[in-house]
């Protein structure tokens, strides 16, 4: 995450070469700094806030992209400063804060947001202000077909993420370990929802029955229902798309 977390703020800071000159270069970062995702925001905000020392600072990095540090070389130096932005993992509060940082934070960009319910809005609102939104860490395919005009995605989908599953399912059938059904269990947001209709419709392709699909409350407190369907379902593999707290959870829950 962390390297590709610096690609990504380079690539920011040059959208914000051509858009304005200042002082400051100023980019929004939206992302969970508080509630039950707020480790996944200090984390972020750790490896862009060390891709703005480096651009700022002289480490001098030849193969990194502004890496020679001093500040942006097009703009007399101009420093890179981050606007942070706390969604509380909220889609709504995520789109408030981005449309903050926009009018009153007068930032060239933003990058965000860890959840892909959060980027729904952000990128909506940004495309609404034609400003470049990165999609730095959201997995949901359906990001890219909203029709918007300032929405950039560098980094993978679940298309890749569910097809790279199936490889491994394919290769263990191949070597001993057939794996003739699953269990499906997804968190219900844009996230959850799209990740299971992926893996429900490779697993049509590749002949493996579809056990159980099971939907629940992202963040919800328990997971004890769906582990015991999950169980009576007796698939041969389950296949979880949750976030890290609800991950913890569900395997707390299954054993």
């Amino acid at each position: 995450m962390f390297r590709r977390t610096l690609l990504i703020v380079s690539a920011l800071v040059s959208f914000a070469t051509v858009a304005r000159a200042a002082d400051d270069i100023l980019i929004g970062a939206v992302y969970p700094l508080s509630g039950a995702a707020a480790a996944i925001g200090a984390d972020a905000q750790a490896a862009i806030e060390t891709e703005a020392a480096i651009i700022n600072g002289g480490e001098n990095i030849p193969s990194m992209l502004f890496g020679a540090g001093g500040g942006l070389p097009n703009l007399g130096g101009a420093h890179v400063k981050i606007v942070w932005a706390d969604s509380q993992n909220n889609p709504q509060i995520a789109r408030t804060e981005a449309e903050r940082l926009i009018t009153q934070g007068k930032v060239v960009a933003i990058i965000g947001s860890y959840t892909s319910a959060t980027a729904v809005t952000i990128s909506q609102i940004c495309d609404r202000y034609q400003i470049p939104y990165i999609s730095a860490d959201n997995s949901s395919p359906s990001l890219n077909k909203q029709g918007l005009q300032w929405f950039f995605r560098p980094s993978p989908t679940d298309v890749g993420f569910t097809g790279a599953m199936f490889d491994f399912i394919d290769w263990a059938g191949k070597n001993g370990h057939p794996i003739g059904s699953v269990a499906i269990i997804h968190e219900n947001s844009v996230f959850g929802t799209d990740s299971a209709k992926l893996q429900a419709s490779m697993a049509e392709k590749a002949g493996i029955k579809v056990a159980a699909d099971l939907a629940y409350q992202a963040s919800t407190p328990s997971l004890s229902v769906e582990a015991q369907r999950l169980k009576a379902a007796d698939a041969d593999l389950v296949l979880p798309s949750s976030y890290t707290s609800d991950a913890i959870l569900l395997m707390r829950s299954m054993h």
